[in-house]
């Protein structure tokens, strides 16, 4: 059967559910990518056409089966329920995944990162999923360089992302990839979600809200975002939340999942890269507004982060905006 292609300009998403499917994650690429201008073409499909079960006591109907796989410029595997993870492919779902162009983008979200190890799709790569199977993950698929901390790993074509709500933002890192922080940002003002959250998953797993009665650090924080450029010190960031060195450290590390160090260049690289894509600011200029104390060290940063310079960066998102 004959499957006609997306439009000219729009990029095809396809969203492959399974039995145990979870309906919220199912839904996400849909809310997140429909909400970007027309930039996106959602469709969903399952390995044989037929509805699937989800986690949930109904089962949903999908309009596609497995031959539109073969369309998509990125395909997004939705997570199931931990009784439905696979532990080997069927000849189904083998079929299914074999029909994805070699150039098409994968995305994992949750617990479909084992159907992506399961395939050999993640052998040699950095991955994530969901923090409370990172351990059988681990023992299924010890090719698999598992990062257990973070929302999402981004790791070329193959992407995964962590529990639930990580879908999310995964879903909004590659509309920010494709076409830039503003539209990104546009997309999570519509869909109501932070578009770009703290930290990683990390700061969810043992304690996922202070202590009752305990000071946060999110005044801090703040402060800190509106203060970028200056040289902001572990010392500085205590004494603004009238906390000791180490208890600020600790109680950082349980709201955010990421020392204070860490945080704030994350932050610095945001800023930078929101610089790099809506102003002509020199490198040297755009890494004095963030606070990185020379272009050089921006660069060193930014590779770090993304894999490139500032130089392509800003060539690739200019190149983005022209299509």
């Amino acid at each position: 059967m004959s499957v006609r292609r997306a439009p000219s300009g729009v990029e095809r998403v396809v969203v492959l559910a399974l039995d145990g499917v979870y309906p919220f994650e199912l839904g996400i690429p849909s809310r997140i990518f429909g909400a970007a201008d027309g930039r996106y073409e959602v469709l969903t499909c399952s390995v044989d056409g037929r509805p699937v079960r989800s986690n949930a006591d109904f089962t949903i109907g999908v309009e596609h089966g497995p031959e539109i796989l073969a369309t998509a410029d990125t395909v997004v595997v939705a997570s199931m329920a931990t009784q439905y993870i696979p532990t080997e492919l069927s000849a189904e779902l083998a079929g299914a995944l074999a029909l994805i162009r070699p150039d098409a983008r994968i995305v994992s979200i949750c617990t479909a990162a084992f159907v992506l190890a399961a395939a050999g799709l993640l052998d040699g790569r950095r991955a994530t999923t969901h923090w409370q199977v990172t351990e059988p993950f681990r023992r299924m698929y010890p090719r698999v360089e598992v990062d257990p901390d973070v929302l999402f790993v981004d790791d070329g074509r193959v992407l995964t992302s962590a529990g639930a709500a990580s879908g999310v933002d995964v879903c909004l890192h590659i509309v920010r990839t494709d076409h830039g922080s503003e539209l990104a940002n546009a997309v999570a003002r519509r869909c109501v979600v932070p578009p770009f959250r703290d930290g990683g998953q990390a700061q969810y797993i043992e304690q996922p809200v202070p202590e009752s009665g305990a000071a946060s650090t999110a005044a801090t924080r703040t402060w800190a975002l509106e203060r970028l450029d200056e040289p902001l010190t572990l010392t500085d960031l205590a004494r603004h939340a009238r906390m000791s060195r180490r208890t600020f450290a600790r109680r950082f590390g349980d709201e955010v999942g990421l020392s204070p160090g860490r945080w704030l260049i994350q932050q610095r690289v945001a800023r930078a890269r929101h610089l790099l894509e809506s102003t002509d600011l020199a490198v040297d200029q755009i890494a004095a507004q963030v606070g990185f104390a020379t272009g050089a060290s921006l660069r060193q940063h930014l590779h770090a982060a993304i894999g490139v310079s500032p130089q392509a960066y800003r060539r690739t998102f200019q190149a983005a905006t022209l299509r």
